[in-house]
């Protein structure tokens, strides 16, 4: 049985298994211009309330234990069972969500993912400008997952560059978290960029999250996210973004 950590000021509900309460600062670190992290430097993330709600996905040979591949976040859902990913992190097989995974530790459970959703644009072109996906997890004894660590709000529509966003992801290269906070900008109709340094591989899916805690992109899009690792990418989230949500979400 997977031990999970409960985060404070979440929805209660009784589970079968231990519960640990862990008590960490509630204030965000996703920022705004003058957040506690200098713009376009990027950081190990520290252990909060924020970066609890993002973790890395692992493939069939399971979690916490083996490879992790991209990252994904938990947003707001009628089930409280989302996480949004890059459409290209969501393939076939038996995927596994670990939030807030550091240190080859799950503080929060290994939630399986029993359901992915992407666009019509994606699974049939694989449009790189419709490179956003969401996926379902099954609770773990009776719980579901946003009871656990909350969820960011999924926000479409949103001005690109109006404010600072946080962008935090798991290289497949280290166990640990990278945070970077910078203002996006236009790339093209479809596309946004952010310079955050040293997003290599594995950080496909990490959310954009500005400093009224919603997910107004994630890392994926041109290029996958990018060739390189000092350039970041995400689709525009348009009305594409904000209907496969809806049907991902049930709201």
């Amino acid at each position: 049985m997977n031990r999970i950590t409960r985060l404070p000021g979440n929805r209660r509900h009784a589970f079968l298994g231990a519960v640990v309460l862990l008590v960490v600062a509630t204030s965000s670190v996703s920022a705004a211009d003058d957040g506690p992290h200098p713009l376009g430097v990027t950081t190990e993330a520290e252990a909060t309330t924020a970066s609890a709600k993002v973790g890395a996905l692992f493939g069939a040979d399971g979690a916490p234990g083996g490879d992790h591949f991209c990252t994904a976040s938990v947003v707001h859902s009628k089930q409280g069972n989302l996480i949004v990913t890059a459409a290209h992190c969501v393939g076939s097989g038996t995927l596994w969500f670990v939030p807030g995974f550091r240190d080859g530790r799950a503080p929060y459970g290994v939630w399986k993912i029993t359901k992915t959703y992407v666009g019509d644009a994606w699974s049939g072109d694989q449009d790189e400008n419709s490179d956003i996906g969401f996926a379902a997890l099954e609770p773990v004894d009776g719980v579901n997952i946003e009871d656990i660590v909350g969820a960011n709000r999924f926000v479409t529509g949103s001005k690109t560059g109006a404010t600072a966003v946080t962008v935090t992801g798991y290289p497949d290269s280290q166990d640990t978290p990278l945070l970077c906070i910078n203002k996006p900008a236009v790339e093209t109709g479809a596309q946004q960029r952010i310079d955050c340094p040293s997003f290599t591989s594995g950080t496909s899916g990490s959310p954009w999250v500005n400093g009224d805690g919603e997910v107004v992109g994630v890392l994926g899009g041109h290029e996958q996210g990018g060739s390189t690792p000092d350039v970041s990418y995400s689709v525009v989230l348009g009305d594409a973004a904000a209907d496969l949500y809806r049907t991902a979400s049930g709201l």
